[in-house]
């Protein structure tokens, strides 16, 4: 399974996802940049962290509009994976890909340390390899991860179980705790949290590797 690691200008987490995906799971992966027209040859996207153009009008707001989203679009229309983490989130967010949007945090300053992060739907192909309900030490560095949608749209997320992760502790005012979410077919992941910083003990935890491993079993061809 080959895996595409889309780089905007002001991504700064492209790095952590490649070596997360490649290095420490054996996966396939390579850098395409934002101003690509192709996904051939790619059996998954990945959509990294950071200040994608300088995080100006909104976060996410311009590289929506990039070339390579098309692409990303058509994957995640003919059901392939598609993984957002942190300012990835924030743009499949503006892209109409998860709905919702998210928001200055509560506090308005800029939140950066690991929190426990609940696993409240295992059954998605992203969250296989966790048990129900499992607590996670993840990393989270953002200032604009509180998410927020309409009732409407908050009904149908909890109807759907789209909604997959959920902070214990509420550090940036989500509505109901959200940390991350699915489309409806269950094929595209947003979370603000890093699980590819959560890859080895000397990070101060390995609780993303069953993230990517669910991802591996579940849509790849690799065994994990």
């Amino acid at each position: 399974m080959k895996f595409a690691v889309i780089v905007f200008p002001g991504s700064n987490c492209d790095l952590d996802l490649l070596w997360a995906i490649k290095d420490v799971m054996g996966a396939e992966a390579e850098y395409v940049r934002h101003d690509a027209t192709s996904l051939e040859g790619f059996d998954g996207v990945l959509l990294p962290g950071g200040f994608s153009y300088g995080d100006y009008l909104r976060c996410g707001a311009i590289a929506r509009f990039s070339n390579i989203m098309s692409e990303v679009i058509r994957f995640a229309d003919e059901g392939k994976p598609v993984f957002g983490t942190c300012n990835g989130f924030q743009v499949l967010t503006e892209a109409g890909l998860l709905p919702g949007v998210l928001k200055r945090n509560e506090s308005l300053h800029f939140i950066c340390k690991t929190i426990p992060l609940e696993v409240v739907n295992n059954q998605t192909k992203f969250t296989s390899e966790y048990e129900a309900n499992q607590v996670l030490q993840l990393p989270i560095a953002h200032g604009e991860g509180n998410y927020y949608c309409d009732e409407a749209t908050l009904k149908e997320l909890e109807e759907n179980n789209q909604i997959v992760f959920k902070y214990q502790d509420n550090v940036n005012g989500s509505l109901k705790n959200i940390a991350g979410i699915t489309n409806k077919a269950g094929n595209v992941l947003g979370m603000m949290p890093h699980p590819e910083r959560a890859m080895e003990e000397l990070l101060g935890s390995t609780d993303g590797k069953k993230f990517f491993a669910s991802i591996l079993k579940n849509f790849g061809k690799v065994t994990v």
